[in-house]
């Protein structure tokens, strides 16, 4: 496998109710090549999962340098919905597009990217369940388990 040292990846965890499989089996696939991950959330208090992981951030969300990372990844799980409509994590998903980063969203997460207005006029995919979300700021929804527009890749949620 192909190792990838000197990349960087970020994962944007929400405080409660991230997706456990959604940050830890990426984390250690990337990882596993080598690629420093750096945990984001918008406290650095221990994390839970909704499978009962806990998990302790790097950084603060508001402490986030888009440049200083190659991959921004929210995580999904049904405390993601606490950046649907947050300046910051707009603004980081805004700046990894006009950087050239890629730029990846798992389950309802995607609607932060939507929100962000990153999604507009690009094919995605959500957890099923916010379809409608996506559509309104004007994705269009694929219904793919994971779809790769450009440097933007959203997946549906755990399968």
């Amino acid at each position: 496998m192909a190792k990838l040292k000197e990349k960087k990846a970020l994962m944007i965890i929400a405080e409660r109710n991230f997706r456990d499989e959604e940050l830890l089996e990426p984390k250690k696939i990337l990882e596993d090549r080598e690629i420093k991950v750096t945990i984001a959330s918008t406290s650095l208090q221990d994390s839970r999962g909704m499978l009962g992981a806990t998990v302790k951030p790097d950084i603060l969300l508001s402490s986030v340098k888009v440049q200083d990372y190659d991959v921004i990844i929210f995580v999904g799980g049904s405390g993601a919905s606490q950046y649907w409509n947050d300046p910051p994590a707009h603004s980081i998903a805004q700046k990894a597009v006009q950087k050239g980063k890629i730029l990846c969203a798992i389950c309802i997460a995607p609607v932060t990217l939507a929100n962000a207005g990153v999604l507009s006029g690009k094919k995605a995919t959500v957890f099923s369940s916010e379809i409608s979300k996506l559509e309104t700021k004007g994705a269009t929804y694929t219904g793919k388990p994971v779809q790769v527009e450009g440097k933007i890749i959203t997946g549906e949620g755990p399968q």
